[in-house]
């Protein structure tokens, strides 16, 4: 009982994952590896012809340019989906949250417990994501290691906000909007596979206010091989409001859903 709420709550996640686990490690593990061989390998062979396209990129080559890119993006990808169907199953089809707030847990655990588990699904599904761009040349770096916990804080940037919505969605109409005109966009123009400067002022406005193109920002210059600076802490730091701002939305939507 010394545990506290939120790994309790983290903890029943895990264990409903423990009958999946190896069918998502090997999707997050395969998915970037086509993606890697489509883009950085086969577009990539096109792109690295040309000096002045390397000259942009920053002197990368295409595929290592890609790279911090896959990683940040599955981490997006992995906290959108599962905070939104699974979110109203919870609280709408199976009414697991409202087993849990029956208990002396409430609301911010529930919050804080989800939370805990998006960052456990979002490492490990970057850390498989690294270990598939270990096995290019073009793709190898230290810089790889250190992408994964930006990664996961990405995915928790996006995973809260949308439970937050998500608390409050009376029925999953909306979730395939959010999916087709919020993160569709952002994984094609948020900056992961060409540089936000080629895009109009507007787009690249807009990116920057999604965790997205922050992330994929810090893990770049990791693979760059710069050392994180007060830049980086800068954008590290944002992401983290997006944590922060939409747990705290989260748990009182919860509360009002839950004990109303």
């Amino acid at each position: 009982m010394g545990t506290p709420g939120a790994i309790r709550v983290a903890t029943w996640h895990f264990t409903a994952f423990r009958r999946l686990w190896r069918l998502n490690l090997t999707s997050s593990f395969v998915q970037p590896l086509l993606y890697l061989l489509g883009l950085g390998v086969g577009v990539g062979a096109l792109v690295d012809r040309n000096q002045a396209s390397v000259d942009t990129l920053g002197g990368l080559p295409y595929a290592a340019f890609v790279a911090p890119g896959l990683i940040i993006t599955t981490a997006m990808m992995m906290g959108a989906f599962e905070s939104m169907w699974p979110v109203m199953g919870g609280l709408t089809w199976n009414r697991n949250y409202h087993a849990i707030a029956a208990t002396s847990l409430d609301a911010s655990d529930i919050a804080w417990g989800h939370a805990t588990w998006m960052a456990v699904r979002c490492f490990l599904a970057s850390a498989a994501v690294s270990a598939a761009l270990a096995l290019f040349p073009d793709t190898r770096s230290w810089g790889l290691i250190g992408i994964v916990p930006v990664a996961m804080l990405v995915g928790c940037a996006f995973a809260m906000p949308l439970m937050a919505f998500s608390v409050r969605a009376k029925a999953d109409s909306a979730f395939p909007t959010i999916q087709r005109f919020v993160i569709i966009p952002l994984f094609l123009f948020g900056g992961a596979f060409y540089p936000l400067s080629q895009l109009p002022t507007p787009v690249q406005w807009l990116a920057r206010v999604f965790p997205l193109w922050h992330g994929v920002t810090v893990s770049r210059s990791m693979v760059a091989g710069h050392w994180p600076g007060l830049a980086e802490l800068g954008h590290v730091v944002y992401i983290a409001l997006w944590i922060v701002g939409g747990a705290l939305i989260a748990i009182r939507r919860l509360r009002t859903r839950l004990y109303a």
